[in-house]
C-alpha cells in the first residue's frame, strides 16, 4: 500500500474548506456553527463526540471525514486505544466496509502521530 502524506491531506482539506467559505460564506458559517455546537462539551465531552463522529465517518465511508475526525479526536485528547475502540464499534455497525475504512483511519492516526 502506498504511503499517504496524511498531514498534507489534512492541510488540503482545510484549504478546500477555506475556499468553500469564501465561495459560499453563509453555508459554511452555518456548518461551522453546527459543528461547534455539536462538539462542545456537554453531557458528552468533546473527545467522546469526536470519537462518535469518527465512528460515523468510517460507517458512511467518508475518507475526508476520517482525516478530520481522527485529527479532532487527537486534539480533544483521545488516545490511540480510545480511537481503536471507536473503530471497533464502527466495524460492528458497518461490517466489512467498516474494516476497510478502519484500516484507513488507522493509517491516518499513524500519519498524524508520527
Amino acid at each position: 500500500m502506498a504511503k499517504r502524506n496524511i498531514k498534507e491531506e489534512a492541510k488540503e482539506l482545510n484549504e478546500g474548506m477555506a475556499q468553500l467559505a469564501s465561495e459560499i460564506p453563509g453555508v459554511m458559517k452555518g456548518f461551522n456553527e453546527v459543528h461547534h455546537a455539536a462538539t462542545a462539551d456537554g453531557a458528552l465531552s468533546t473527545k467522546e463526540k469526536e470519537l462518535i463522529a469518527l465512528g460515523i465517518a468510517v460507517a458512511v465511508r467518508c475518507s475526508h471525514c476520517i482525516v478530520a475526525h481522527v485529527g479532532s479526536a487527537l486534539q480533544a485528547g483521545a488516545t490511540r486505544e480510545e480511537i481503536m475502540e471507536a473503530l471497533g464499534v464502527a466495524i460492528m455497525m458497518s461490517g466489512g466496509p467498516g474494516v476497510a475504512y478502519s484500516v484507513e483511519a488507522m493509517e491516518v492516526l499513524e500519519g498524524l502521530t508520527q
